[in-house]
């Protein structure tokens, strides 16, 4: 089958995404013959991952073809598929005072990246500029899929169907493959004699079903009976202590943990293992920085063709899905809440799994969320609608009104004290003004 799909990878230059995103392209069958076009404001290695790419294709004599360019509008061209993955530089030294300024000011916000104030200032960085992605896209080339990686997921999928209500989007997280490392410990079964559904919104999602496949009996009551102490088990390892009590409380367990799913509850800070949870922030940025100069030398090397790996994400099985109509399902994506949880806002982007067709992603509907959790998730519904407002009209008084609206906000002086010193803080950063 021959391909001539444009698909351009926005944010290319973040090394381990450019290579992983064009590994995965270039082992598709279903895409040969497309042209993969490279994106990124960082020249270098923008010109160090298209190296490893052309490389890769030369060298496996396949039939793509590597295109890059630093001008966006040019890359844009003919695209029928957009996969962005921006972060606003340097990620992790703002992902910092996301975390850390709020705490001076006596917020209990446990991480700061999708939720709380952190939240709002990541979101304030980083929607302007994928907005204006989206506006290039609807003058270059209006049908393009655009399938967004980048954080805080929730909050950038929500601008983007107020803003250009026509653009077909998708918002992916690999949050769900935690189900698969809980599942298993919990049932002491293959992962593949598991059938589960999850959802809810981004980070912030339980399982909803869970069934053994061999004997079509439901999972659950053993999950809530054996999970609390498998979860305590392996929070010696990592942050699941809030999960153990999500579970133990509201009789449902979060794919998530505990530094994501207590973003958006005041208590959170009460019962998460806030010691894993800081040691995976820095391990991570640890990891990342030694993984890139390592990129970089094998590229430089002239190996980087070794590099150019299919990765594990579901952006490029989505584009072959409905490039082939392959009405198959996809375990989480972030959609409209098209009827999807229906007691949750319609105007709201939830995560739930999906049908992929020609005409793009079909939530499939999940009915009623549970209610104890439903009041958790109205709660976020409601200040996700005022960030994105704000974010909108560039209004600070609505940026103000998010705040107060927040869980792990506990006075008026403490928002206002956030919000100033945070706006002074980032101004630098910042692509948009409130006023």
């Amino acid at each position: 089958m021959m391909s001539n799909e444009k698909i351009v990878i926005i944010g290319a230059g973040s090394l381990q995404f450019g290579l992983g995103s064009v590994g995965s392209v270039i082992n598709s069958e279903v895409l040969t013959g497309s042209t993969v076009c490279l994106h990124d404001i960082n020249e270098k290695n923008l010109e160090l991952v298209t190296q490893a790419c052309q490389s890769a294709v030369e060298k496996k004599k396949l039939d793509f073809t590597i295109e890059s360019s630093v001008d966006r509008k040019e890359a844009l061209k003919n695209a029928t598929f957009v996969i962005n993955a921006i972060e606003i530089p340097p990620r992790f030294k703002i992902l910092r005072w996301d975390f850390e300024f709020p705490m001076m000011w006596g917020s209990t916000q446990i991480t700061g990246e999708n939720g709380g104030p952190g939240g709002f200032f990541h979101s304030l960085r980083v929607i302007p500029p994928i907005l204006d992605i989206c506006e290039d896209i609807q003058k270059i080339c209006p049908n393009a899929y655009f399938i967004n990686y980048s954080n805080p997921m929730s909050r950038i999928c929500l601008a983007i169907k107020r803003k250009f209500p026509n653009q077909k989007f998708v918002g992916l997280c690999h949050e769900i493959a935690n189900a698969v490392f809980y599942l298993t410990r919990i049932l002491e079964t293959k992962i593949s004699n598991i059938e589960y559904k999850g959802g809810g919104l981004n980070h912030f999602g339980v399982i909803l079903e869970a069934k053994y496949r061999d004997t079509g009996k439901d999972a659950y009551p053993e999950i809530r009976k054996k999970g609390p102490a498998v979860l305590e088990r392996i929070s010696k390892d990592t942050d699941t202590m809030l999960i153990k009590y999500i579970l133990e409380t509201y009789d449902y367990l979060p794919y998530t943990t505990d530094n994501h799913y207590g973003e958006y509850i005041s208590w959170a800070w009460e019962v998460a293992d806030l010691p894993h949870g800081r040691q995976f922030w820095e391990s991570y940025e640890v990891f990342l920085a030694k993984n890139s100069k390592r990129i970089m030398r094998t590229i430089e090397r002239g190996k980087g063709d070794k590099l150019v790996k299919k990765d594990g994400e579901r952006g490029v099985p989505i584009i072959e899905g409905i490039l082939t109509d392959s009405n198959h399902e996809e375990l989480s994506v972030n959609l409209p809440n098209d009827g999807i949880i229906t007691n949750l806002p319609e105007d709201l982007v939830v995560e739930c799994p999906a049908i992929v067709k020609k005409d793009g992603l079909h939530g499939i509907p999940l009915g009623d969320y549970p209610k104890g959790l439903a009041a958790l998730l109205n709660t976020q519904a409601s200040v996700q609608d005022l960030v994105v407002e704000a974010i909108l009209t560039r209004s600070k008084k609505v940026a103000l009104q998010a705040f107060l609206a927040d869980p792990v906000i506990n006075s008026t002086s403490q928002a206002e004290q956030i919000l100033n010193s945070m706006l002074k803080l980032q101004k630098k950063y910042l692509q948009i003004e409130l006023e």
